[in-house]
């Protein structure tokens, strides 16, 4: 089977909280975290958008929009373009956790854009046991996932896209868990849907740009790592948000962002224990439902509620606290040298991941490298302290191609 120390890590490799009751014992609220299979799909890839608090869906397009907001490649001047982004992941806790995200672009005409990207995320080495605690090999678990897109210009300020993903998940490398089953690798196949608007606007003696974004992202089927084992669905998301574009004067522009995000996936019910049957059954909440497309639409609305002081429980109130938020700001100077910060806020029973983001990009013709940094809130003891990434992209609007 697979090593204790692997099954039973508290923090998940998205960065949240997965066990105990925050606070300490009987104090602070529950946790109910989501919980979803390959969650390194909603690691933020990139640095520029890493330094913004994680955020993206209607940040000025880019090369690396294919996992922020598909519908964005179309309003690119550039002919193409690819970049390469490296991120060391949970470095507080282990040493070799590794993301790495490779996305390009290729526009065809003045309409459309193709693109692809590809994902791969490695947790390092795992040591396996057999049932008796012996040793048993030593195995490197691994997960990667590639698309393609298109993307459309509809109007003159609006636009949109799709991709495709096909996303496998081997984290045991086939070995046989404490009863007997063999293990296997998960497979998904999952699609992403974008839209994206912009616009230029007259700000007094000046002008600037708004826009607005949403993206409805790894709507797909769940994943099993064994024949007979239950699925888990994969983190389909929904992410929208604004930005706006000051241009302060020919050599200075600032802009800021704001993305609001949700899983919808089904919420974690309250289990009760039946002593009469010695079977559980759900106290609070909803079942998960059989189909992918229900559990998105049930998400809306199955939460098992937040207790409320006359013993009631609020519902209404869980949900919002399914919301994530991300706040940004990015300032240029001569579109050469860029500084940015942001926020990422969750709230504490959902995960707890509460962190300021700060970055720097550097601009030069055709070659871009980009820098971001975070700093948790809730101190150096945070899984997610220290986390850096670092990206490297070409843009071929200058080439003759």
């Amino acid at each position: 089977m697979i090593s204790s120390s692997f099954i039973l890590l508290s923090i998940n490799i998205s960065g949240q909280i997965n066990t105990g009751q925050l606070g300490g014992a009987n104090t602070g609220p529950e946790l109910n975290a989501i919980q979803t299979a390959v969650p390194f799909l909603t690691i933020a890839p990139d640095s520029r958008s890493g330094g913004m608090g994680d955020g993206g869906v209607a940040t000025s397009p880019d090369v690396n929009s294919q996992h922020w907001n598909i519908g964005k490649y179309a309003f690119l001047d550039s002919k193409g373009g690819f970049a390469i982004s490296y991120t060391p992941w949970l470095r507080n806790l282990i040493p070799d956790i590794n993301l790495a995200y490779l996305s390009g672009f290729f526009r065809v005409d003045e309409q459309q854009v193709i693109s692809t990207s590809l994902r791969y995320f490695s947790l390092g080495s795992i040591t396996f046991t057999n049932i008796d605690g012996s040793f048993a090999g030593q195995y490197n678990p691994n997960e990667f996932a590639v698309d393609a897109g298109y993307s459309r210009l509809f109007t003159e300020n609006f636009s949109g896209g799709i991709a495709f993903r096909f996303i496998r998940s081997d984290l045991t490398s086939g070995q046989q868990t404490s009863d007997g089953q063999e293990t296997k690798a998960g497979i998904s196949f999952a699609a992403d849907l974008g839209f994206y608007y912009q616009n230029q606007v007259d700000v007094g003696t000046s002008d600037g740009e708004w826009a607005a974004g949403i993206a409805l992202t790894n709507m797909g089927t769940p994943i099993s790592y064994s024949v007979d084992s239950d699925k888990t669905p994969i983190p389909t998301n929904l992410r929208l948000g604004g930005r706006f574009t000051y241009n302060i004067d020919d050599y200075n522009t600032i802009s800021t962002n704001l993305d609001v995000n949700k899983l919808l996936v089904p919420t974690p019910p309250k289990m009760a224990l039946d002593t009469a049957t010695d079977e559980l059954y759900v106290l609070r909440g909803m079942a998960a439902p059989g189909s992918a497309v229900m559990g998105m639409v049930q998400s809306f609305y199955d939460a098992p509620g937040v207790p409320q002081e006359d013993g009631s429980y609020s519902v209404f109130q869980e949900e919002v606290n399914e919301i994530s938020l991300s706040i940004g700001v990015e300032y240029w100077y001569r579109k050469q040298f860029a500084l940015r910060t942001g926020y990422f806020y969750e709230h504490a029973s959902k995960g707890n991941r509460k962190y300021f983001t700060v970055g720097v990009g550097l601009q030069l013709n055709v070659f871009s490298l980009d820098f971001a940094y975070l700093v948790p809130t809730n101190g150096q003891n945070s899984p997610l302290a220290n986390t850096l990434r670092f990206t490297l992209g070409f843009d071929f609007a200058d080439l003759n191609l």
